[in-house]
């Protein structure tokens, strides 16, 4: 896996000369908005990147975005990749070790959940302070001591100060978020009430399909994470209905512009 990573990471870099990206961005189902925000220098399609799997899912575009946000060098993936549609998890995480090696030192994600909270209404902005991996997880297999330790040490998963800056910086511009856990399901099945009993009791506040594999292999490799979710839905007694992946990236989208200001000021004040 080393050897290819190598081999990514020098393609991009002869196909954007050289473009030394400080931070990393995984946008998630109907988030893909924040793009319209990034002095955009180089696009390219994820069927042009050597190693790279192919998105599948609708909702998310499949190109590798290389410009300026809040005046820093980001590299955003606008749609990422999902255990559900077939790869191995190596293949899933594949695009943040490639990352890495571009030379990114802070990794943002976002996502779309079901909210589990009794307290989340549809639309619930939460940051992610912690999460619970239902998935096969990405580093099982040989370790490659060059990408990171054989056990990775968890216990700040999601980077302490960058939730409090993003906790003043919504407070500053009138935007209500929440903080709390978010549980990873490989899917592509939506949960049933009982599953999402079984979630809230285990601890989550937000369940969904992404998120948790990329951020343990990033933290695998010492790269601080920062992530949000959008509830577009509810697992919630007397609140679930029956949901669409339609419904998910319209509610996804009228709340993108407030997660977008957030991580736009964010790394802005990095």
């Amino acid at each position: 896996m080393l050897e290819q990573i190598k081999f990514t990471t020098a393609n991009i870099l002869k196909q954007t000369n050289n473009f030394a990206p400080e931070v990393g961005i995984i946008l998630g189902t109907g988030l893909g908005g924040l793009v319209k925000e990034i002095k955009t220098e180089f696009v390219i399609p994820y069927e042009n990147i050597p190693n790279f799997p192919l998105s599948t899912v609708e909702g998310h575009s499949g190109k590798l975005i290389f410009g300026t946000l809040g005046g820093k060098k980001i590299v955003a993936m606008q749609g990422r990749f999902h255990y559900y549609e077939g790869y191995s998890m190596q293949e899933v995480t594949f695009p943040v070790r490639v990352m890495k090696f571009l030379g990114i030192k802070t990794l943002f994600l976002s996502n779309a959940s079901g909210g589990v909270n009794r307290s989340f209404e549809v639309g619930e902005i939460m940051i992610i302070n912690d999460h619970i991996n239902l998935f096969p997880n990405p580093l099982i297999g040989r370790n490659i001591n060059e990408l990171g330790t054989r056990f990775p040490e968890m216990s700040e998963a999601y980077d302490k100060t960058l939730i409090e800056k993003a906790k003043s910086i919504a407070k500053k511009n009138d935007i209500k978020v929440s903080e709390g856990v978010y549980v990873g399901l490989t899917g592509p099945t939506l949960e049933t009430p009982a599953e999402y009993g079984y979630i809230f009791n285990i601890g989550g506040d937000a369940v969904g399909m992404s998120t948790v594999p990329e951020v343990i292999v990033a933290r695998h490799m010492g790269l601080p994470c920062f992530a949000i979710s959008i509830c577009t839905d509810l697992g919630v007694p007397g609140k679930i209905e029956k949901t669409t992946h339609e419904d998910v990236q319209r509610v996804a989208a009228t709340q993108e512009p407030k997660m977008t200001l957030i991580m736009k000021t964010l790394i802005s004040e990095m």
